[in-house]
């Protein structure tokens, strides 16, 4: 019995079968850097206020001892930016290499996902100097009276059209792609937020009880507070796996400005320079949702 036939038994590939079903798992490109100018800060929903609010000191960066990750995870710096939101400030390599030493699928899906990847990353271009907010959290459902922000589960079933509107209506705006690939990698050009080697433990990845395609995908959303060694190094949560997050493309027209980033529960790509382009900017599906960006004040 071949090697493909074995893996076609297993439940990841399984759980890759669902997703590519579903045109989610094998995202097509790295996304790309560019330069934009960036709108005014804004105060995000409640349920990130209050997770903000609790999230200082190294209660996060307590929780990284995942092989995967590198030490002392940053909890972020708010900065001149909002409550809930974090500065990014530094410079951005818009044309990294990352060379995988280790994939971990057989064929068909032997360029997946990458165990580890070669330390340090290399910039092949300039650097370009950014500076902005983004949100430290997804962007949340309301909580129920009584119940804790941290509980909150990120919102999904939004289209691109509908995150840049709830972005916008609290003095905010949708991600650039640069600005969301440097707050999940930092400087250092992580291949994952938390560093160079895949770690499952840390976020909510590489689920293979995905259930069914479409309506039948199991919903496997972690709320605010799990998952805690999930930090990039700006201190950004959950920036892969849990769920996909719209961006805008950078220099691309309408229709055409919808891009996903950092994966959802999946066993897909899930890292930071990963990007979806193929969905539509009405596009709305139970694993998509969102966080917003805004210039420094």
């Amino acid at each position: 019995m071949g090697v493909e036939v074995l893996f076609s038994q297993s439940p990841i590939s399984k759980a890759i079968s669902v997703a590519t079903f579903c045109g989610l798992a094998l995202a097509p490109v790295d996304g790309p850097g560019g330069s934009v100018p960036l709108p005014p800060a804004a105060s995000p929903g409640p349920a990130q206020h209050a997770i903000a609010a609790s999230a200082g000191g190294a209660g996060a960066a307590s929780e990284a001892k995942g092989k995967g990750a590198d030490p002392t995870p940053s909890t972020g710096v708010q900065g001149p930016c909002a409550s809930g939101m974090l500065l990014v400030d530094g410079d951005y390599c818009p044309d990294a290499e990352q060379v995988c030493l280790k994939w971990l699928d057989p064929p068909p899906y032997q360029n997946l996902r990458c165990g580890e990847y070669a330390k340090p990353a290399k910039c092949k271009s300039p650097r370009q100097h950014r500076r902005f907010c983004v949100d430290r959290e997804e962007y949340a459902e309301p909580t129920a009276s009584g119940a804790e922000a941290k509980d909150a589960l990120p919102v999904v079933n939004k289209s691109w059209t509908d995150a840049k509107g709830l972005c916008e209506a609290r003095g905010a705006r949708l991600c650039k792609e640069s600005e969301w690939e440097f707050a999940c990698e930092g400087p250092e050009m992580n291949p994952y937020p938390y560093g160079f080697k895949r770690d499952s433990s840390l976020c909510n990845h590489d689920r293979t009880d995905l259930g069914g395609p479409m309506d039948k995908l199991r919903d496997h959303r972690a709320p605010l507070s799990a998952f805690p060694a999930c930090i990039s190094p700006f201190g950004g949560h959950d920036m892969i796996g849990n769920v996909d997050e719209w961006v805008e493309r950078e220099g691309v027209a309408a229709p055409n400005r919808s891009s996903l980033r950092g994966g959802w529960w999946l066993p897909g790509r899930n890292r930071c320079r990963a990007a979806t382009t193929h969905h539509g900017e009405d596009y709305t599906a139970k694993q998509v949702g969102f966080r917003c960006c805004a210039d420094v004040k």
